[in-house]
């Protein structure tokens, strides 16, 4: 019995174990880059551009249009008039009265018959009217707007893939921070901890000293004081340390933010040091900075704008061609039947006067464009300052390192003696708190350093905009 109880803790052991993730930085990145709704949404705004370029195209080729129409007419069309309807239909009557001889003959007869004729061949019947037309249409020369509509949809599509690669770059930018975030609380509640038994040590020896009679109750209040100052520093940590992963859980697209999770460098007592260089390479970050290459895509799509308001007063010329057909139809009289005819011709627009509206437009294109280039050049110069900054930034993170590593070298020297010193009587229990709180904040400052060098070379990567390559 006693034999499959263990195997069974074992077994909910090494289940729990599993149930654990391990997630590594590249692993939290490509998560939350597969899973952020934003970038979603940026990769569809890439895909609407490439189709509006697709579509800009086609302004090149000739375009085929069909259109039908039926008009129903309370009256039909008549080409003669009702006294010139009753003159045909009668003229026969008419001549036989002037001339009684030919009402003998029939010729009166014939003549009426011959004007009715007439007169029904000229209906026109037009109460119910069909036609249709086929156009094609094939522009010559528009002023150079097709050229500069295709320019501004192409830079569109190269600006909206920048919008993406920026896009990107934030995310990685809030993972990375997320990330190191959890490193430095699980390493703190590791110290926490460590902390923790040490005063908990503390507590109990003095407590004996105290039942022994070479430690006051004083000594002991202090000690104690500590405990609950070290417990509460735990808890604070615990629930920080809670938060962030649920914060990671989020950005990394996991749908329960209480997944248990763990990260491959949290256990890493020191972290490994950044190989990336902490050259400035202004010239690098002026190339490869999203936001530049969006504010010159801006630039280039407003100097089309200018084009484009250029040619609306331009002349234009297109190439027309069409097939009519109707019902009546009037190719061979007035007939019931449906019957076309096609046509070429060649149409030209030229703008004469429009009381300077023209001028106007291209002034206020113009005028767009240069405040893109003002604001790239303004751009560049705070790019340039911030890629300064981040390279000096890491500089001084990695002096720090060196320096806290130093000093958690002095406290560890330090704690062991006090602790030395305590125990042979020679060290009071204040000169030991004073060593366990030093330990404790170079240990700290150990651990804050090591995870600002790692997030100074991820903001000097973001600012040379290599973060993600």
């Amino acid at each position: 019995m006693k034999k499959l109880i263990g195997i069974l803790l074992l077994c909910s052991v090494c289940s729990a174990a599993h149930s654990q993730t391990v997630l590594s930085l590249d692993s939290c990145r490509a998560m939350a880059l597969r899973n952020n709704k934003e970038l979603r949404i940026a990769r569809e705004k890439t895909k609407s551009a490439h189709y509006e370029r697709k579509a800009a195209f086609t302004n090149y080729l000739p375009k085929l249009s069909a259109t039908g129409a039926y008009l129903h007419n309370n009256k039909e069309l008549s080409l003669l008039s009702d006294d010139q309807k009753t003159t045909l239909t009668n003229m026969g009557t008419g001549l036989a009265t002037a001339v009684p001889a030919l009402q003998a003959l029939g010729v009166d007869q014939l003549l009426n018959s011959l004007g009715s004729t007439v007169v029904n061949g000229l209906r026109t019947d037009t109460r119910n009217v069909y036609a249709g037309a086929v156009t094609l249409t094939q522009p010559l020369f528009m002023g150079g707007k097709i050229r500069a509509y295709n320019q501004i949809t192409r830079y569109a599509e190269q600006l909206s893939r920048a919008q993406e690669n920026a896009g990107t770059q934030d995310i990685i930018l809030s993972t990375d921070e997320a990330y190191w975030q959890v490193v430095s609380l699980a390493n703190k509640k590791r110290l926490a901890e460590s902390f923790l038994a040490l005063v908990k040590q503390l507590d109990s020896d003095v407590d004996k000293m105290i039942r022994e009679g070479v430690a006051t109750k004083a000594d002991g209040l202090s000690v104690k004081v500590k405990v609950n100052e070290a417990e509460m520093t735990l808890t604070k940590v615990n629930d920080g340390l809670s938060l962030a992963r649920m914060l990671l859980c989020q950005l990394c697209g996991i749908d329960d933010l209480h997944t248990p999770i763990q990260l491959a460098d949290e256990t890493l007592e020191n972290l490994p040091l950044p190989t990336s260089g902490t050259d400035a390479d202004v010239e690098m970050a002026f190339s490869n900075r999203p936001e530049l290459i969006s504010l010159e895509l801006a630039h280039k799509i407003y100097r089309q704008k200018v084009n484009v308001a250029r040619a609306e007063f331009l002349p234009s010329v297109a190439l027309t061609g069409n097939y009519l057909i109707t019902n009546p139809s009037v190719f061979n009289s007035f007939e019931k039947k449906f019957r076309g005819m096609w046509n070429v011709g060649v149409l030209v627009s030229v703008p004469i006067f429009h009381w300077g509206e023209g001028v106007y437009k291209v002034k206020s294109a113009k005028a767009q464009a240069e405040a893109v280039r003002y604001q790239l050049d303004e751009a560049k110069e705070k790019i340039e300052l911030q890629v300064n900054q981040c390279a000096f930034k890491i500089d001084e993170a990695l002096r720090k390192l060196q320096m806290t590593e130093k000093n958690m070298e002095k406290a560890d020297e330090n704690l062991r003696y006090a602790n030395l010193g305590f125990k042979e009587g020679v060290i009071p229990t204040s000169n030991v708190l004073e060593a366990q709180t030093a330990w404790l904040s170079a240990q700290s400052e150990k651990i804050d350093a090591q995870i600002d060098v790692k997030l100074t070379d991820v903001y000097l990567k973001k600012a040379l905009g290599k973060l993600g390559q």
